[in-house]
């Protein structure tokens, strides 16, 4: 059976901001605004564990210069600088002691010091990386690809996701927990887990 969390290990929150979970926003996420209690109930037992809590905020100029490829597909333009859907939702607890990265691609590693942050936090590859956030079919499934390339244990608690189709939310986690066995994971066994940890 798969170790729930092996070594040691952080929570990322990938891109909670209006503009995935507002149902006007740029990209809204089906449950988004429901997933909100459950993270924070998550990185509330995280932060009592000591396991460290990392948010993302995807970001982009106004001057539109950065986008790259993301707008080759369905997405419009999202997370522009000065709008309200760049900002991360005022019901998302964050904390003194955690860490903000702000990133301008759907894997959070990309561009970005989150692998020197973890590693500066002592966890590093062969630990585990818990993952919740928006897009489960974008932002978190990219990210959860790149930290099993990197030879992080992925685990994804899917109560704490939301995707941009139900369809598209189910469809992430089965390619997620075919990359890594025990990449997907329910809230109550990641808490339970969480409970247990001994950093």
């Amino acid at each position: 059976m798969v170790e729930m969390i092996e070594g040691k290990a952080a929570i990322l929150v990938i891109d909670v901001q209006y503009d995935f979970i507002k149902e006007d926003g740029a990209i809204p996420c089906v449950g988004g605004r429901d997933m909100v209690p459950r993270i924070n109930r998550l990185t509330d037992a995280g932060r009592k564990a000591g396991i460290p809590v990392i948010f993302t905020q995807e970001f982009h100029r106004k001057e539109k210069i950065d986008f790259g490829r993301e707008l080759d597909g369905a997405e419009s333009y999202h997370c522009m600088e000065g709008t309200e859907g760049v900002k991360i939702v005022k019901e998302l607890k964050i904390e003194q002691g955690d860490y903000v990265i702000k990133k301008p691609r759907y894997s959070a590693f990309l561009k970005t010091d989150l692998e020197l942050l973890l590693n500066g936090l002592g966890v590093m590859a062969g630990d585990t990386l818990i993952i919740v956030g928006d897009a489960t079919n974008v932002c978190v499934h990219y990210t959860s690809a790149e930290a099993h390339q990197r030879d992080y244990r992925i685990r994804v608690v899917e109560e704490c996701c939301a995707g941009t189709s139900l369809e598209e939310h189910e469809a992430s986690l089965t390619a997620i927990e075919y990359l890594q066995a025990g990449g997907r994971v329910k809230l109550e066994a990641m808490l339970d887990a969480i409970a247990k940890y001994k950093k």
